[in-house]
């Protein structure tokens, strides 16, 4: 073990000097997820609060109770904000600045459409480009309105018995009929990280499988400048010249990621979760990663035919593997095969994190570490051909 030690240290020392590892390991995957996240970021999502405006011309029983009962219920949640609008034009000029997702017109004369059962209409107006929020006001609006259809019965019934029910506590009763309403995904059936993160961490784990190639692939490099038969004719098992190899590759990962974790979230924002769960995701993935690459640069003759084979390994596992888009998403064959790269495992769990606690990462540790096992004890069967004089 300790020729082992001293093997990878000196492979460090050699690979601190190269200016190629930083660029791989640290550079370009930093800056790539900065660009992703400031050209992508706000594609095809909205921000988790929506903002929205309320204007209430009624201001009767059935728009008071919509504003008071039902927005201020689904605020209570934390996951919508509601500001009032004095004028149809104020509220317009909001959602058109983007200060707000949408806005709830709530026209004069409601309560009294309801109550004399006239169509009664909430109009609502959008964002454009914030449409799941669009969507979320509408659902809101649309629910209201189904359920004033039994107020309008209730109504009608209250008249030919002669109840004296009031207005307002049928309003109140078709409020207290409709669902909580939680604008928020169920996280124990859907986790997904923010697209800080998601950037973040894909492009991490993508260079990772070429951050780890600077250390296997230095087999390849001795053996064709001849320091190997010095290596062999010294008093060095060849498990131990293996072993410091695959060393350099899991310490170069782990620091590159360790990197790559603290400075995404100083500088992008992007929030990991629990560090334990991230630490086990992190040296799971770098043990998977230094599998894969260790194959491929057992199998080459020579240290650039390796550096080729392993690039296009990294580029297919990170594509299938989500590193780039959700690839598991698509359904099908495509998902199925997704599962085979460990950059799937490893997005799946930081997500499963996010939405829970720290074992919820212990499926996709294993995963990973399956893959490991399998690739690495493979490539050390076929080193066996590289460590030789």
């Amino acid at each position: 073990m300790r020729h082992a030690l001293l093997i990878a240290a000196r492979d460090l020392r050699e690979r601190a000097r190269d200016r190629t590892a930083y660029v791989l390991a640290l550079v370009l995957p930093l800056g790539l997820a900065g660009i992703f996240t400031l050209i992508l970021g706000n594609v095809g999502g909205d921000s988790q609060l929506f903002r929205y405006a309320v204007v209430d011309s009624d201001r009767g029983a059935i728009a008071r109770t919509f504003t008071d009962e039902v927005l201020r219920g689904a605020a209570s949640s934390g996951a919508i904000e509601i500001r009032p609008a004095a004028t149809e034009q104020e509220a317009r000029t909001l959602v058109d600045k983007g200060e707000t997702t949408a806005a709830f017109l709530l026209p004069a004369g409601l309560t009294e459409d309801v109550l004399t059962g006239r169509a009664a209409r909430i109009e609502v107006v959008g964002d454009v480009d914030a449409p799941t929020g669009t969507q979320v006001a509408r659902s809101l609006a649309q629910s209201y309105t189904d359920r004033l259809t039994a107020v309008r019965q209730a109504v009608a019934a209250t008249i030919h018995s002669g109840l004296t029910t009031s207005p307002a506590e049928l309003a109140a009763e078709a409020a207290a009929a409709l669902p909580r309403v939680t604008v928020a995904e169920d996280t124990t059936t859907s986790r997904q990280l923010d697209a800080k993160t998601q950037y973040a961490a894909g492009m991490a784990v993508f260079f990772l499988f070429f951050a780890v190639q600077l250390g296997v692939t230095g087999l390849l490099e001795e053996r064709r400048t001849g320091t190997m038969a010095r290596l062999l004719a010294a008093p060095v098992r060849r498990s131990s010249i293996l072993a410091g190899k695959l060393l350099t590759s899991v310490a170069i990962g782990v620091l590159s990621m360790t990197v790559l974790v603290v400075a995404s979230s100083l500088l992008m924002g992007a929030r990991w979760g629990n560090p334990l769960g991230v630490a086990m995701l992190v040296l799971s993935g770098v043990l998977a990663a230094t599998g894969a690459m260790a194959v491929v640069a057992a199998l080459a003759k020579t240290p650039d035919q390796a550096g080729g084979w392993q690039a296009v390994i990294a580029i297919v596992l990170g594509s299938l593997g989500g590193a780039f888009f959700p690839v598991s998403q698509a359904g099908g064959l495509l998902e199925v095969l997704s599962l085979a790269a460990p950059h799937r495992w490893f997005l799946r769990g930081l997500a499963d994190l996010a939405g829970g606690e720290v074992v919820a990462v212990l499926p996709s540790v294993a995963a990973m570490t399956a893959f490991a096992a399998v690739t690495g004890t493979a490539a050390l069967l076929l080193f066996r051909k590289v460590v030789r004089p």
